[in-house]
């Protein structure tokens, strides 16, 4: 069983997000949560711009950073392709 936290970081910009992208996001969290590599989640390392964390596709422009320990999961930040890594 996968636990799963958010940052601030993250729940303030999941806020500011289009609501069509929150539920996106949902789709996709339940999706991680049954298949962590499943191919439309597009999971991959992201260590140069976020040291220890990993990327997942939210939408065909926006992405969930997170940091896994574990079965311990925290959602570090969302947004942008161009705003995560611009």
């Amino acid at each position: 069983m996968i636990d799963i936290f958010y940052h601030k970081t993250f729940q303030k910009k999941y806020q500011k997000i289009p609501k069509f992208i929150q539920e996106a996001f949902k789709e996709r969290l339940r999706l991680f949560l049954e298949r962590p590599n499943h191919p439309l989640l597009r999971n991959h390392d992201v260590h140069k711009a976020y040291p220890g964390c990993r990327s997942v596709n939210v939408s065909g422009d926006y992405r969930a950073i997170f940091k896994q320990e574990g079965n311990i999961v925290k959602f570090v930040n969302i947004d942008t392709h161009s705003q995560l890594y611009g």
